[in-house]
C-alpha cells in the first residue's frame, strides 16, 4: 500500500516526546504521584492575581486572542527598559527555540551546544536537519569558552548556552557570558537561554539590543509559577525579533496565556515571595541530601542536582526507587552528568515526603549495581 511520503529529514526520525511526564508514569505504573518534584515547575503557585485575572478573562474565551501580543510586549518593554518590537512573545521557551531553528538552520547546518544541556532544543535542530556538535560540560558547569572556539571553528550557524543552567543548576556571572559572546562570530546565532534568570545571582549580564547575533529566551515557567501556560520571550534586536513574523503561529500564546502573563508579570512583590521560597526549597532539599550521605550541588535554579556518589546506574536505579513511592524526580542522563539526580524546590508538604522516602529508596537499592 502507498503512502504519502514523509521528507527525507522526517522520514528519517523517531517519534519521540523529549520529556516523560509524571502523568504518563502514572498510566504506566498506575503508582500515584505524591510528590512532584522532578519537572522543575513551582509549586508555590502563581501570583493571586493571576488567578484572579484568569477568572475574570475565562467568559470571553470564544474571542481570539492578540495575534500582536501588544499588551504583554507593552509590558515587559516597560519592565526591561527596552522597546517593544526588541521582544517577540511565543509559546513557552520550547515554542520560541522551534522557530528560531526554522529561522536560521537549513539541512547540514552546524549548530552548537552541551552534551547533557536541554535536550528540546536538540530535538527541534534534529527537525530540521541541523548538524549538532556537541561540548563536554567543564566539571558541573557548561563551557563557555570551549562553545565559542567550536562555534569559530565550524562556521556553526547557531550555538546555544543556557544560564543558569539546566540540568546542573550552575551560573556563570555576567563577565564570563560577555567574553563568550564577544568571543562568538557575529555570523553566529547565539542563544542564551536565561529560563531561571530570576532565581540566579543578581549578576546577568546587562540586555544590549544592539548585539546583532544574540537572541535571550526568558519565560513565565519558573518563578513565576505559569508552567502550563506556555507563554515564554526573546529579547534581542529588531531584525531579530521582527522575523518571528514571518513563520509564527499568530494566535499561538492563548488569551489566558496572555492574561495570566501580564498579571504576573505587574505581581513583583509575589515574585520575590516565590523566589525566596524557592531559596528556602533549595536548602532544605541540599540538607535532605547530606542527611543521607549524598552530595548536593550549588544552584543558582529552582532545582538542585543532587550527586549520588556512584556511577549512572547507580543513580538511575535511585531515580526509578523514587518513582515507585510515588516520588517523581529527573536525572541528567549524558555521560558525566548521569551520577546525578535532580529534584525541584517545592513546598514543605512535597519536601516531608521526599525526607521520609529517600532513606528507603537508597536502603531498598542498596547491592543492586
Amino acid at each position: 500500500m502507498r503512502h504519502p511520503p514523509f521528507t527525507p529529514i522526517i522520514e528519517n526520525l523517531p517519534e519521540t516526546v523529549p520529556f516523560v511526564g509524571p502523568e504518563a508514569i502514572e498510566r504506566r505504573t498506575g503508582i500515584a504521584t505524591r510528590a512532584r518534584i522532578g519537572a522543575n515547575e513551582s509549586g508555590f503557585g502563581p501570583s493571586p492575581n493571576v488567578v484572579a485575572a484568569l477568572r475574570d478573562a475565562a467568559p470571553h474565551v470564544w474571542t481570539y486572542p492578540d495575534p500582536e501580543n501588544h499588551d504583554l510586549r507593552a509590558a515587559l518593554a516597560a519592565h526591561l527598559g527596552i522597546e517593544s518590537d526588541e521582544i517577540a512573545v511565543g509559546e513557552g521557551i520550547d515554542g520560541l527555540m522551534g522557530l528560531l531553528v526554522r529561522l536560521f538552520i537549513a539541512p547540514g547546518d552546524v549548530v552548537v551546544t552541551s552534551l547533557g544541556a536541554y535536550p528540546t532544543f536538540n530535538y527541534h535542530v534534529a527537525g530540521m536537519g541541523g548538524d549538532l556538535r556537541l561540548v563536554p560540560y567543564w566539571n558541573i558547569h557548561e563551557d563557555p569558552q570551549a562553545l565559542a572556539d567550536m562555534a569559530r571553528q565550524t562556521h556553526a550557524r547557531m550555538v546555544y548556552l543556557a544560564n543558569p543552567d539546566n540540568p546542573m543548576g550552575s551560573f556563570w556571572p555576567a563577565a564570563d557570558i560577555e567574553r563568550f559572546a564577544d568571543a562568538v562570530p557575529q555570523t553566529c546565532l547565539i542563544v542564551l537561554d536565561e529560563a531561571y534568570l530570576e532565581t540566579a545571582p543578581p549578576d546577568a549580564m546587562a540586555i544590549d539590543t544592539s548585539r546583532p547575533n544574540l537572541l535571550r529566551l526568558r519565560t513565565f515557567s519558573k518563578a513565576y509559577g505559569l508552567a502550563g501556560m506556555r507563554c515564554g520571550y526573546a529579547i534581542g534586536n529588531r531584525r531579530l525579533t521582527g522575523a518571528f513574523n514571518r513563520i509564527r503561529n499568530h494566535f499561538g500564546v492563548s488569551k489566558l496565556a496572555q492574561v495570566a502573563a501580564l498579571a504576573a508579570l505587574a505581581d513583583q512583590a509575589h515574585l520575590q515571595w516565590a523566589i525566596s521560597a524557592i531559596a528556602t526549597a533549595r536548602t532544605r532539599i541540599s540538607q535532605i541530601a547530606r542527611d543521607n550521605g549524598l552530595a548536593p550541588l550549588p544552584s543558582a535554579t529552582n532545582f538542585v542536582t543532587i550527586d549520588c556518589g556512584r556511577d549512572a546506574a547507580y543513580a538511575t536505579n535511585l531515580l526509578e526507587a523514587l518513582g515507585r513511592l510515588g516520588i517523581f524526580i529527573r536525572k541528567p542522563a549524558a555521560p558525566g552528568l548521569d551520577q546525578h539526580i535532580r529534584i525541584s524546590a517545592a513546598p514543605d508538604a512535597e519536601l516531608d515526603i521526599l525526607a521520609e522516602g529517600l532513606p528507603f529508596a537508597l536502603r531498598s537499592i542498596q547491592g543492586a549495581v
